[in-house]
């Protein structure tokens, strides 16, 4: 698995485009998440694929062709932070609710809902930690499940920054000019 973030304009279309050039290099995406910045023209997409480097290179350097596309980085190998988020509705009697309560607590998971006969729980984390929880529900039985993707952050300073976002920050800044 490849993770690449990608800023992206944020305007119609784009969406398409990342994923259908994903799909002519025979790429295929585990996850494709999309929000905005903080500057609201801009969005990014953080892109989990199942490739190898090479392959990851090839899409982060198509990416980058893109008129979209500001700026497209393979982060994989770099300190990341990396979150997912799943609602899942479980089977829930009277009977089993203790149990349950015990393994949603352990899990540092929540219960959003409450119905007579089943929980939708809300978790985040890990990819390991979600299909962990899930493992555990399934003998209760796992009545749907929604998830969001991998959202990942390269950690410490290690900044991610379009070049729109560069001028902005910059434009603030004095002018330095280089003497020869």
């Amino acid at each position: 698995m490849q993770t690449l973030v990608a800023y992206v304009e944020n305007k119609p279309g784009v969406l398409n485009r990342v994923s259908s050039l994903a799909r002519r290099l025979a790429i295929n995406i585990d996850s494709l998440t999309v929000g905005p910045t903080e500057n609201e023209e801009i969005a990014r997409m953080t892109i989990v694929a199942h490739t190898d480097e090479r392959g990851a290179h090839r899409l982060e350097a198509s990416l980058e062709k893109l008129v979209d596309v500001l700026l497209a980085e393979n982060i994989s190998g770099r300190a990341l932070l990396e979150r997912d988020l799943a609602l899942i509705k479980v089977a829930a009697d009277q009977q089993n609710r203790p149990h349950l309560m015990e393994l949603i607590k352990v899990f540092r998971a929540r219960v959003v809902d409450v119905a007579p006969e089943s929980l939708i729980i809300e978790v985040s984390g890990t990819v390991d930690k979600i299909d962990g929880l899930l493992e555990v529900l399934r003998p209760f039985g796992v009545l749907e499940m929604a998830r969001t993707g991998r959202i990942s952050m390269t950690r410490g300073n290690d900044l991610l920054r379009p070049p729109l976002l560069d001028i902005e920050s910059s434009a603030s800044e004095p002018e330095v000019s280089k003497v020869k």
